[in-house]
Order: C-alpha cells, then structure tokens, then sequence
C-alpha cells in the first residue's frame, strides 16, 4: 500500500515506546522507537501524527517529547500530567506540540475521574483538551461530569467498551449524547482493543455497524488513530488490514478526508488547509 491517505492525513493516537527511557515496572512495552513509526507512515502516506503518552510511562513524559522534537511541527502531544501543574509548564509544555492530557483509566497508576475537573479547569486557558479512555459501559453515569468540563474531550477507541456491547443499548445512547454537544470527539482506532467486539477477527462486524452509525450521524466529531504499535496485543494487528477495515467503514471518500484530514487539523491546531508534503514526516526525521 501507498499513498492511498489524502494529503495531510493524520494519526490521532499512536505511541512511541523507547529503550532509553525508563518504563514503569510491570509495563506493557513494545519496542516503537520514532525511526519505526516514520517508516509505517511513509507506506501509507501518514503526514501528521498525535503521538499519546503511553500508560507504561506513566506521568514521566520525556519520551513523548522527545518524539515530538524528532516529529516536529507535523505533530502534537497528549500527556498525562498532574492537576496542579504550574501553567509556566503548561506553557512549555504547549510550544513543544503538547494538545492535551490523558487520562487512562483503563489501566491503573494514571489519572483518574477525581481529578478531571481541575486538570480542565487549568488547560482550559490554552484550548487544550483532554483525553479518556475508560470501559465505556461507565458512560451512562460519567455524561454529566463529561457535559460539564469546560474543555474538548475525546473518547477512544470507538467507546471502548469492554467485552461487548449493544448497538441500542444504553452505553451507546450516552455515547451519542456527549456528541451531540458538539464538543467530544470519537476515535476510530483499535477494534480489537477489550474484548469489545464478539465477532472478532478478521472482520470485526459488530464494531464495524458501531463505526458505520458514528460516521453517519457524526462525521465531524470522528477522528482514525492507528494505535501502533498496538501494546496489549501479543501478536501485532496488521495495520494495512485495519486501516482498509476502517476505510470501508466510513465509505464516502469525502468524509474519509474530513475525519483524517480536516476534523485532527480543527482539534490539534494543524493548519487545516495549509500544503503539507507527502511523507513530511519521515522526511525530516532522522534515523534514530
């Protein structure tokens, strides 16, 4: 496969794992260094990326920065950072790429639901967002606190919900309610992630009616993230299988520029209708 992604086409959630930052203990890792990655987005014509904070680095983000430094400006940052970070560092932190906070409450030993208010309250100021990735079968009883922050919010994973779910059902109701605000965003990234799907592999027919749905009625609030180098899979997922998964998925080639292109472009702060080189990305890294 290449160059088969439109002209500016963005990643929204991807890692880099690297051996010469130190991981938390008992970390889920994967070799992912940034050489790696520009290699995966040379082939398919990747030319922005959202490089996530990865859980096993905990709220030590010096890998993702330096990813970000060897990315440069054709990326951004998401981070995991406490509530009473000094906007001092907020600032550095947002001329080094940085767009938002993490919170991964899927796993333990990152944020959590106690201290999403004042992390919002205090990036607010510089239009960052934050971003959740939590059992979506929790939605239900998380959309007031949701509605109520003053700030952007993505949800992962197609809603992430853990061992199943019901297409009608009330999980999925309260997804769609949050995106009816007009201020949470959805990612398209990771059909295999938490035993969501029933059907499983290869065609992941469950998820795929969930995406058909939030690409229909959502098309502005849809965002793709490849999430390489997908962690918590023993076996890596075949990323040309699951981006031709997703492009089926979304169907109309308009709106599969709209969620790739112009939708991460308004949310990231990419100039959206700037020209952007093919590959730019893997041009200007160096090897390592």
């Amino acid at each position: 496969m290449n160059n088969h992604l439109p002209p500016g086409a963005c990643d929204a959630h991807m890692h880099i794992f690297d051996e010469r930052f130190t991981a938390l203990p008992n970390a889920l890792f994967r070799s992912a260094p940034v050489a790696a990655y520009r290699d995966l987005a040379a082939v398919f014509g990747i030319d922005r990326m959202v490089v996530v904070q990865p859980s096993g680095y905990g709220f030590d983000n010096s890998c993702t920065l330096d990813a970000l430094a060897r990315l440069g400006p054709v990326s951004r940052g998401v981070v995991v950072i406490p509530p009473d970070t000094p906007r001092a560092e907020l600032d550095r932190l947002h001329a080094l790429g940085v767009r938002g906070v993490r919170f991964m409450m899927a796993l333990p030993g990152g944020l959590s639901w106690d201290s999403m208010a004042a992390t919002a309250d205090a990036v607010s100021p510089l239009g960052w967002h934050l971003n959740l990735q939590f059992d979506g079968h929790q939605l239900p009883e998380r959309v007031a606190l949701i509605q109520a922050l003053p700030v952007d919010v993505v949800i992962d994973h197609y809603g992430a919900f853990h061992n199943g779910f019901n297409l009608g059902g009330p999980e999925v109701a309260s997804l769609c309610r949050l995106l009816d605000t007009g201020k949470v965003w959805i990612k398209l990234a990771s059909p295999y992630a938490y035993g969501m799907s029933r059907i499983g592999p290869p065609g992941f027919d469950d998820v795929g009616r969930l995406a058909s749905m939030l690409v229909s009625n959502y098309p502005d609030r849809c965002l793709w993230g490849s999430n390489w180098p997908h962690v918590a899979e023993k076996l890596m997922p075949c990323d040309d299988e699951l981006l031709t998964m997703a492009r089926e998925w979304i169907g109309d080639d308009a709106v599969f520029t709209r969620i790739l292109v112009d939708n991460p472009a308004r949310l990231y702060g990419f100039e959206e209708h700037s020209e952007v080189p093919r590959h730019n990305s893997a041009n200007r890294l160096d090897a390592n």
